[in-house]
């Protein structure tokens, strides 16, 4: 090829490079690259599927955003020992996702709505910097929750998780709330309010896991946690989503039909 012709063809090469990269690391996941994601750097994440093909990754956690519900169907986090921390950061304001093609509703939709912005990825569990503190509070990761539940019974389970991964070491998390049709909305964007809120949770190697699974209904309860203790494969009928889908299927399938609460300290 004639050099004239060669740096042009170089030139586009180059700029064509960027355009995809740039796609790539925009955020905007389908369900044929989890794979690639599970692969990568990133490989702590167990990431769940996605049935709305909108998997987010972000620093500190990932999810599954819906827009026909205007939030996460998921969000998946490790929690380490380490990550625990005491620190008093200000509290930021709230912010639209960017990384969200639709874009995430706007924190607005919850002002004089009656309900808070309960947040997914529990800012208390992102304490041990003001960056991973701060991206708690993007609108992707929020869900409207009534003041009671949210500061009661959900609060308590929080709390809980944080204990466990003080005692055991490390877990990994994944909560959102069930998504269906017909559920009320809030806001000019229509929020959905889901009936139920969610948590399973993970903890040990591949050779002794643990598997432990909560589903509450919303609204405020004086209840002991055990009671809403659930197969974690009841939250896959309700939600359509497989949330363990690379763990071997023997050991999953194990883990997900149990409802014991052995080897958890409550």
């Amino acid at each position: 090829m004639k050099r004239k012709y060669l740096y042009p063809v170089l030139i586009v090469i180059i700029t064509i490079g960027f355009y995809y990269i740039e796609e790539y690391q925009d955020g905007d996941w389908s369900s044929s690259t989890e794979e690639s994601i599970e692969k990568s750097e990133l490989s702590f994440y167990y990431l769940p599927t996605s049935t709305t093909g909108s998997i987010i990754v972000h620093n500190n956690y990932a999810l599954s955003y819906s827009e026909k519900h205007e939030q996460a169907e998921w969000v998946a986090y490790e929690l380490k020992k380490e990550h625990l921390s005491s620190n008093d950061f200000k509290r930021p304001y709230f912010e639209k996702d960017k990384k969200v093609k639709s874009s995430s509703a706007d924190w607005r939709n919850y002002k004089k709505s009656g309900y808070d912005r309960g947040h997914l990825c529990p800012a208390g569990d992102r304490r041990f910097t003001y960056e991973a503190f701060e991206e708690t509070f993007l609108t992707s990761n929020i869900s409207p929750q009534n003041h009671e539940f949210n500061s009661g019974i959900w609060n308590e389970l929080e709390q809980k998780v944080r204990y466990w991964a003080q005692k055991y070491d490390g877990l990994y998390v994944i909560t959102g709330g069930v998504l269906s049709n017909n559920l009320k909305s809030i806001g000019y964007e229509a929020v959905s309010v889901p009936k139920y809120f969610y948590k399973i949770i993970l903890k040990g190697g591949p050779e002794s896991p643990k598997m432990i699974a909560f589903l509450m209904p919303h609204q405020d309860s004086n209840a002991p946690l055990k009671e809403f203790v659930v197969r974690a494969d009841k939250i896959e009928q309700l939600t359509g989503i497989d949330f363990f889908p690379s763990l071997e299927d023997t050991i999953e399938e194990k883990l997900e039909r149990s409802s014991t609460t052995s080897g958890w300290k409550f």
